[in-house]
């Protein structure tokens, strides 16, 4: 598996560990079950879905793996779901890790248990959800992984609480970020990129991602993965989460909440200072990168010195764009199980 070294020095520091980076292990097993939950748009990827309350949630979450194994939580992005780890969720389970995949709040089967909660879609919202679904599920520690928002959420999980957190895998890096951080501009060609953040910064843009969604996502993961091939069973699978009832309030303030166009819940003010601070992760950590990423993401130079653990990134070819925990499975679960072994 071709692979890049952000920092040479960290690298020798693992030894003989597995997060080296000269070459993936090939240690993870090829269970049956694992390659049938590979057929595209399968639907036999989760067994039934769970449902806990957890903070001011009922959390939808999918389970895999030995209830005693290590725990592995997985956390999605916008605009996907629990299928971003349709094949690399298995692949833990068989190797013997307690794998758990929430819909994040406004996705798929996740429901608010009062009208009066707000529909808050800030960072500190997100990651004190999986921490309260940790204290409902009984999980002292995880091995955290995610993707897009996942990775955000992870990336805070890591730094505010790093005694929840036994490693990180994040895709695209050092994800944590501030309004106020969010109101330099960024030069033109980086702002086109974004362009989406403006749109939803407008009524029209809200009325027409209620109106849209389903379009609008497909043309996300068109733009972000250019040359995945997913076919429509693949995505139709995903785009049942957007239905939530939830999910069009929850995108809207996200983005809006990140440039300052709306307010966050005092009970997260503090959690947003610290992260306002850009806090350095200590866990050990592999970030990962596709070579084909057509979504806005930082260069893994920008970000290498967040991590001042054990450290090491890992740029995968073939192709491989945004959503790389589905694009490239075996890579993301190999380097799910070189973290923890770190």
């Amino acid at each position: 598996m071709p692979t890049d070294a952000i920092d040479r020095g960290r690298r020798r520091l693992l030894g003989a560990a597995a997060m080296t980076l000269a070459a993936a292990p090939s240690g993870l097993p090829r269970p049956a079950r694992a390659q049938a939950a590979a057929a595209p748009g399968g639907e036999a990827a989760f067994a039934p879905l769970r449902q806990v309350e957890a903070g001011p949630l009922s959390i939808g979450y999918a389970e895999a793996g030995p209830p005693a194994g290590p725990p592995v939580i997985l956390l999605h992005g916008w605009p996907y779901d629990i299928h971003t780890y349709a094949e690399a969720a298995p692949l833990l389970a068989a190797a013997g890790y307690r794998v758990i995949v929430p819909y994040l709040r406004g996705y798929g089967t996740t429901r608010f248990l009062s009208e009066a909660t707000p529909r808050n879609g800030q960072q500190a919202a997100l990651a004190t959800d999986i921490l309260a679904l940790m204290d409902a599920l009984g999980i002292r520690q995880a091995i955290l992984g995610g993707c897009d928002w996942g990775a955000r959420t992870a990336c805070i999980l890591a730094a505010l609480w790093p005694e929840r957190c036994r490693a990180l895998v994040s895709v695209s890096g050092y994800l944590i970020g501030s309004p106020a951080a969010n109101r330099a501009p960024l030069p033109p060609r980086a702002e086109l990129a974004w362009w989406y953040q403006f749109y939803f910064s407008t009524e029209r843009g809200e009325a027409g991602y209620a109106k849209n969604r389903r379009e609008f996502a497909r043309l996300i993961w068109q733009l972000a993965s250019p040359r995945w091939a997913f076919d429509d069973a693949t995505f139709d699978r995903s785009a049942r989460a957007f239905d939530n009832p939830d999910h069009v309030a929850i995108v809207i303030h996200n983005y809006r909440w990140r440039i300052g166009l709306a307010a966050g819940e005092p009970r997260y003010d503090a959690a947003e200072a610290r992260l306002a601070e850009a806090p350095a992760i200590r866990v050990p950590t592999i970030t990962l990168e596709g070579d084909a990423n057509g979504a806005p993401h930082p260069e893994p130079a920008a970000y290498a010195g967040r991590f001042t653990g054990r450290y090491a990134h890992r740029t995968i070819a073939g192709g491989i764009g945004h959503n790389l925990p589905q694009e490239a499975p075996r890579d993301f679960a190999q380097a799910v199980t070189d973290v923890a072994a770190a």
